[in-house]
């Protein structure tokens, strides 16, 4: 059994052990089975893609992906369509700029095919092994507080404000008082190190939320919907593709976008990920990362296919690998998961976003650990990380902190006259990404 495990999920039984490595998938899973009620919701808003094919797609999107991650990279990364992407997907491709929701899926399948042809080539490799290592910290750190403030959010103990564009919920009440009690249980019990902490931690919060109620509505927090359901089919978007404006400066200009964005969130969460879990080696490179990579591919590819937008690494992985997950058997459990959850959707999709919050603030602590081997006082690598890290949840965006901070790292550093310290493809990425910026 040891002597399978090892051969196809990287299990050492001497270092590794097997119920860490599913209760780290478990948890993973919880963590970011949002997508499987966010990704129809969002995709309801176009005419022809029924919510329930799209649900399908993004559970069987989730499986190959994340399955290709447990046995061939022997990771303990989990993927799914990405958020951000989708709703540039529909937002933005489809409804501000008018092209149907083919035509969107033709430029993710033609990203995808791009992406596998990157990684074989060991182009997207070349890139991350140029990023300086004060912006590799710095990128953990941005992507803890990153998921801090995504589970802030879900839980309404930070929302949205006109004259400050964000502020204090009321924590005393409803969700967001449920997601603070079980920040108060999930941070003790990893106090006390607690094996499984944080899925006892979302778990004991969505059974509490049963006696929480929402102040809107007077219903309980958590609230149960059944149990089994059947999968729906994915046959009304399942290969509908549209290949009329495939030349176009316009299709060119989408694949182009979603490229960019997905390459450099996966590449972000891996870094970021790994980094803070200790699974870099002394110079900061991550093991069989074009592995980790050509998974992304794969289920970009797979998840146009079947019908719904880009497929990404997900950042909420670190619950998993903060849980003490470190093999492809946490991302074969994962998967598992999600294979159970087209059958088992009411019960999975019962857990509240308020009981998954503390996991995920808990999470942003643990991936603050890199960000103490940054120079402060070294000014031009400082800076440049700094405002990698601040950048990715203020502009909500994983991509977005790693552009700026490249950016920033090659002007200041040019400007200041270490010109020296400057690689040739940090160059080209300073360049090519302001560029983004102008026309894009």
């Amino acid at each position: 059994m040891a002597n399978f495990l090892n051969k196809a999920f990287g299990f050492d039984p001497q270092k590794h052990s097997v119920r860490t490595e599913i209760v780290a998938g478990i948890t993973t899973f919880l963590t970011m089975a949002y997508i499987l009620a966010v990704n129809p919701g969002i995709f309801g808003a176009l005419e022809g893609m029924p919510k329930g094919a799209v649900f399908t797609a993004t559970a069987v999107a989730s499986i190959i992906a994340t399955l290709v991650m447990a046995f061939y990279a022997k990771k303990p990364f989990a993927l799914a369509p990405g958020m951000g992407l989708n709703a540039f997907f529909v937002f933005t491709v489809c409804l501000t700029m008018g092209y149907s929701w083919k035509f969107a899926l033709t430029a993710v399948l033609i990203e995808g095919i791009l992406f596998i042809i990157l990684t074989v080539t060991k182009v997207r490799s070349w890139i991350l092994n140029a990023i300086p290592a004060s912006l590799k910290y710095a990128i953990g750190a941005g992507i803890g507080l990153f998921i801090a403030f995504i589970g802030l959010q879900n839980a309404g103990i930070i929302v949205n404000s006109d004259a400050t564009l964000v502020v204090l919920g009321d924590v005393c009440h409803g969700k967001a008082l449920l997601a603070v009690i079980g920040l108060v249980i999930t941070g003790a019990l990893v106090i006390l190190k607690v094996k499984g902490a944080i899925l006892i931690g979302i778990l004991g919060t969505t059974l509490i939320g049963l006696l929480v109620k929402d102040p809107e509505t007077g219903a309980a927090i958590t609230t149960f919907g059944g149990v089994v359901s059947m999968p729906d089919s994915v046959s009304p978007i399942f290969c509908k593709f549209e290949w009329g404006q495939v030349l176009s400066w316009n299709m060119l200009a989408v694949v182009f976008t979603f490229l960019f964005i997905d390459m450099f969130d996966t590449m972000g969460t891996v870094i970021g990920v790994s980094e803070g879990a200790g699974m870099v080696d002394k110079d900061g490179k991550v093991d069989k990362i074009e592995r980790m990579f050509l998974a992304d591919a794969i289920g970009t590819v797979c998840g146009a296919c079947l019908g719904t937008s880009t497929t990404t690494t997900y950042v909420e992985s670190a619950s998993g690998v903060g849980t003490g997950g470190r093999t492809g058997l946490t991302a074969f459990s994962t998967a598992i998961c999600f294979a159970l959850a087209l059958f088992l959707s009411p019960l999975f999709l019962s857990i509240p976003g308020a009981a998954t919050a503390p996991a995920l603030i808990v999470v942003g602590v643990m991936m603050m650990k890199p960000i103490a081997k940054i120079d402060w006082t070294d000014f031009s690598e400082s800076i440049p990380a700094f405002l990698t890290v601040i950048m990715m949840p203020v502009a909500y965006s994983i991509s977005d902190g790693i552009l700026i901070g490249v950016i920033a790292y090659v002007v200041m550093n040019a400007c200041a006259g270490k010109i020296k310290k400057i690689s040739i493809t940090m160059w080209i990425l300073a360049v090519l990404f302001i560029l983004r910026y102008i026309f894009i």
